[in-house]
C-alpha cells in the first residue's frame, strides 16, 4: 500500500459557501470516507469545513491535523467572512492581531511574507456582532483556529484571510450563500498568492539549518525532541531577523530547557513591521 502523501497546506472554513470557490480553484476532491467534517483534498492541500463558532473550528483543526499526515512545516489558513464598520463588502484582509473577546486572549500572526492585501485586527466573538465599535474585523472562528493551529506549526505559517460581508450599511441579515461565494471567488487568486508565499517560506524553513545548531548541541545536552525544537526555533530566528547574530552568553544557560526558553523569548521580543 502506498504511503499517504504529506499535506503542505491545511485550509479551514466555517461554511460550505466559503469553501466552494477554494475547492474549485485548487481542484480539490471531496473525501468520501466518514468524517465529522466535510473534507476536500488534492495532493498537497486539505480543506475542512468546520461549521460556525469557536468550538466547531477548534475541533476541525485538531481533528484534521491529527488525521492527515502533515509536512514538516505545514501552512494553516482560515478563510471566511467578517464584519467591519465601514469597509466595502467583498474587501479582503489578512490578520495581524486576533483577540478572543470572551477570554481576552490575544494572538499575533507574524506577517513575515508580504500578503496580497492589507491587514486588520480581528475580534472573535461568540455570537454575531452588529455593533462595530472598533476599526477591526468581527467574526466567530479565528481565535480558536489560531490557538489550535499554533500547536502544529510556526506562527509565521498561520494566517486568517477575511472577506467583508457586512457593515453599518449592509446588515448581517442580508448575507446569503451566493454572495459569500461570489466575494471569495473574486479574491481567490489573492488568497492563493498569500498561501503560495507562505509555502515558499515553509520551504526555506525546511531546507536551511542554522549556523548555531551544532554548536548548541555540543554545548548542552538535548533530547531528540528538544533538538527538533531547537532547530525549529533557530530557523525562526534566522527568518525573522534576517540571520542576525545570537549571543548565547548574554545570560547564564545551565541546561537545554533554559536555552529553548531563552531563545523563544528572544523570538517573541522581535518587533514586526505591519
Amino acid at each position: 500500500m502506498n504511503a499517504q502523501p504529506l499535506i503542505k497546506t491545511f485550509v479551514f472554513t466555517a461554511l460550505p459557501c466559503e469553501a466552494k470557490p477554494l475547492v474549485a480553484h485548487f481542484k480539490l476532491k471531496k473525501d468520501t470516507q466518514s468524517h465529522p467534517f466535510a473534507i476536500y483534498h488534492n495532493e498537497t492541500m486539505t480543506l475542512a469545513v468546520s461549521g460556525c463558532g469557536k468550538i466547531a473550528m477548534a475541533a476541525a483543526v485538531a481533528y484534521t491535523l491529527a488525521k492527515f499526515p502533515a509536512a514538516q512545516h505545514p501552512i494553516l489558513v482560515n478563510v471566511g467572512i467578517a464584519g467591519h464598520q465601514s469597509h466595502n463588502l467583498g474587501e479582503l484582509f489578512a490578520a495581524h492581531k486576533i483577540t478572543d473577546v470572551e477570554s481576552g486572549k490575544h494572538f499575533y500572526p507574524q506577517l513575515i511574507t508580504k500578503q496580497p492585501c492589507a491587514s486588520l485586527a480581528i475580534n472573535t466573538v461568540s455570537k454575531p456582532e452588529t455593533h462595530y465599535l472598533d476599526d477591526c474585523l468581527y467574526e466567530m472562528e479565528a481565535s480558536a483556529f489560531y490557538e489550535i493551529a499554533v500547536r502544529f506549526t510556526s506562527s509565521e505559517l498561520i494566517q486568517a484571510f477575511k472577506i467583508i460581508s457586512d457593515n453599518q450599511n449592509s446588515a448581517i441579515t442580508q448575507i446569503d450563500a451566493a454572495s459569500v461565494s461570489a466575494w471569495i471567488t473574486a479574491k481567490v487568486f489573492d488568497i492563493a498568492a498569500g498561501i503560495q508565499r507562505m509555502e515558499a517560506l515553509a520551504q526555506t524553513l525546511a531546507t536551511t539549518e542554522s549556523r548555531y545548531y551544532h554548536a548548541a548541541l555540543q554545548q548542552w545536552h538535548f533530547t531528540v525532541t528538544a533538538s527538533l525544537q531547537l532547530k525549529a526555533l533557530l530557523q525562526r530566528w534566522d527568518v525573522l531577523t534576517d540571520y542576525a547574530e545570537l549571543n548565547f552568553s548574554e545570560v547564564e544557560l545551565k541546561h537545554s530547557k533554559a536555552v529553548l526558553i531563552w531563545l523563544e523569548q528572544k523570538i517573541n521580543s522581535q518587533v514586526f513591521s505591519l
